[in-house]
């Protein structure tokens, strides 16, 4: 894991230089949020309130600003407002997960479901959507309101199938690309095309940002699911063995799976079977992916999709924005935060 600790620096860097060079928009962006959450009635307000408060990265959001930019996006406000739907909906679908997961730590504070109930966190998972809907509807383009609502049925079927495949340890590397391509790529994508389409470039531009940020959101979210199994990175403050309490099946055990010998098989398939695993579970989890390598088989595969992302983006003139997003794909795979 010496390649995540030497590029360190560079990935945090990549990050903050997007934010950066979209930093007036992104302040307008969570201004558009918050007015767009605001209710009359008082639990709603209290509960979005909270929820704001929590922060977060921004990243879907500031992927269709710095696509926009890229693209030469300067007229009006549509990025603002779309860089605010596409969180929303994104922040809604967090709230449907933690009902899903029964999660109750969600960046380093309670969940909307622990301090208050299951019932009024999957109501304001709707409210945000029911919000993103007017927002692509204000929007006044078909096109963006075909990909943003395809999107978030997308989303919503791959939330599904990882249920359906919820402690299956034999599962096809083939459905967890699928699952995640659904649940986490497609809203990447969908980000960074938006950008593409409010600057009304030609098909081909559209196409390689979409194409990029699918990548990217697959990059990304195989570095999320290998850092739940990666206890050498407590150092970076992430925390580890989220996934694996809930049950999830993730790349890191698919691969486990694949290479262990039939009494390991049968210790996997005990672990998963259970109501509640322990901390001593987790650490022969942890022993057998140390054994076999698979935290380092996980980023080879990732590394696979940082290309493609990276590549994709050679249809555009050189900028400092084509070097920012470029550099971004690296950030996705081995982030800290």
């Amino acid at each position: 894991m010496g390649t995540v600790v030497k590029l360190k620096n560079q990935i945090n860097d990549s990050y903050f230089q997007l934010r950066n060079s979209v930093e007036d928009k992104l302040v307008l962006t969570e201004e558009k949020i918050k007015s767009k959450l605001a209710s009359d009635v008082e639990l709603v307000q209290k509960m979005t309130n909270y929820h704001i408060e929590t922060g977060g990265k921004r990243l879907r959001a500031l992927l269709t600003l710095g696509s926009a930019k890229l693209c030469g996006y300067s007229k009006g406000f549509r990025d603002i407002n779309l860089a605010a739907c596409v969180e929303l909906i994104h922040s809604a679908t967090l709230m449907h997960d933690d009902v899903i997961d029964e999660g109750v730590v969600r960046r380093g504070k309670d969940t909307l479901n622990k301090v208050w109930n299951n019932h009024s966190s999957v109501l304001i998972g709707d409210y945000l959507l029911s919000r993103c809907f007017e927002m692509m509807v204000e929007d006044g383009s078909l096109e963006v309101l075909k990909l943003l609502s395809s999107t978030s049925s997308k989303i919503a079927q791959g939330e599904v199938l990882q249920l359906q495949h919820k402690g299956e340890v034999d599962m096809l590397e083939e459905t967890y690309l699928k699952i995640i391509s659904s649940k986490t790529a497609e809203l990447f994508a969908a980000a960074t095309k938006v950008g593409a389409i409010l600057s009304d470039v030609d098909t081909k531009e559209k196409d390689a940002l979409e194409f990029y940020g699918r990548n990217l959101g697959l990059t990304f979210q195989i570095a999320d699911d290998t850092l739940d199994y990666n206890s050498d990175l407590k150092l970076f403050g992430k925390n580890v063995g989220q996934d694996f309490f809930e049950g999830k099946i993730t790349l890191p055990i698919i691969l486990l799976f694949q290479k262990i010998n039939l009494d390991e098989k049968k210790l996997l398939i005990e672990i998963f079977e259970k109501d509640i695993r322990n901390n001593d579970d987790f650490k022969k989890i942890i022993s057998m992916i140390k054994k076999y390598n698979i935290i380092e088989e996980c980023y080879q595969k990732a590394q696979h999709y940082i290309n493609l992302a990276s590549n994709s983006l050679v249809i555009f003139q050189d900028s400092k924005e084509k070097d920012i997003l470029k550099n971004l794909t690296s950030f996705s795979l081995s982030r800290n935060f």
